[in-house]
């Protein structure tokens, strides 16, 4: 017996055994995301936003910012570093082939085996202010922003590790992060998952086991991709947007009436947009922080 869920816009048949392994990756990642950290708790306990990471809040590949930072700071070679690009681009291009994602995203994360989380998670923080944040994408934070206002929780959802996803939303001020679960022994990163990545279907059953953990009403949720891996998670929600899609999310959006936003063209205005994210809110003071970090960072 087959479950048919949707990916890619058309019913794609997806074995018992398959599917177990995606929920498997999201009740992981939903349990390993903690409790979180609302704003305005009380305003709206049961609706959400779930965002995705890459091209969606951030221009490129976050794990890849991460490794060219670590790259800077003599973590590994420069042969090291194309070889991880090389590994990336494999993970990009294995759409729904969980054995093919699993393996390239080990591979992809040998990189980090025997170093110990919280070296990591402090690496993390660093590389985000020094960098990361001058690739954030300010009209999707604008719109994280004002669900933060609204009292409700807002979640990053991301193949990305589920630590330096943490770092991103914890930074920018978000109520935690669901991502890629690695394996990790005495505080120390092996080098391999624990688990699927959290890809397509995974993501959308880490939102189910959150939802439920959160008491979460998806109908009243929003979430937020650029790809049209992510049809999955966004179809899981009221209120599915389509951010800097894909042609084929571009194309499923517009038949399903979904909201499209594109903010691609207005990136050379990122200066004059981010004041524009609520003073108060906790992005604007999480950038504040990393601008001001970084600043004081470069050589003058």
């Amino acid at each position: 017996m087959n479950d048919s869920p949707e990916t890619g816009g058309t019913p794609v048949p997806v074995r018992h055994d398959v599917l177990s392994r995606y929920r498997q990756a999201g009740e992981a990642s939903a349990a390993a995301a903690g409790p979180g950290h609302a704003q305005n708790p009380t305003l709206d306990p049961t609706g959400a936003a779930f965002f995705d990471v890459d091209n969606t809040i951030m221009r490129g590949a976050s794990i890849f910012h991460f490794a060219v930072g670590l790259a800077r700071r003599n973590y590994f070679s420069g042969r090291e570093i194309i070889g991880f690009g090389v590994k990336q681009v494999k993970f990009l291009a294995s759409g729904e082939d969980l054995e093919d994602m699993a393996s390239a995203t080990e591979a992809a994360l040998s990189f980090v085996e025997g170093r110990r989380v919280d070296e990591l998670a402090h690496l993390g923080e660093e590389i985000f202010d020094d960098s990361m944040v001058d690739k954030l994408i300010p009209g999707t934070l604008a719109i994280a922003q004002g669900h933060l206002d609204a009292g409700q929780q807002v979640w990053l959802v991301t193949a990305t590790p589920i630590e330096l996803a943490s770092v991103i939303a914890r930074r920018l001020g978000l109520t935690g992060a669901l991502g890629t679960v690695s394996e990790i022994r005495g505080g120390v990163y092996t080098g391999h998952l624990d688990g699927p990545p959290l890809h397509g279907l995974a993501k959308a059953e880490a939102i189910r086991a959150l939802a439920a953990r959160e008491g979460l009403d998806l109908t009243r949720c929003s979430a937020y991709s650029d790809s049209s891996n992510d049809i999955p998670m966004l179809s899981l929600v009221g209120n599915p947007v389509a951010v800097n899609p894909d042609a084929t999310l571009r194309a499923h959006a517009r038949d399903n009436d979904w909201k499209i936003r594109d903010f691609r063209r207005r990136e050379q205005f990122k200066r004059v947009a981010l004041p524009a994210i609520s003073g108060a809110g906790g992005i604007a003071v999480g950038l504040a922080i990393g601008y001001a970090t970084a600043r004081a960072r470069r050589p003058s």
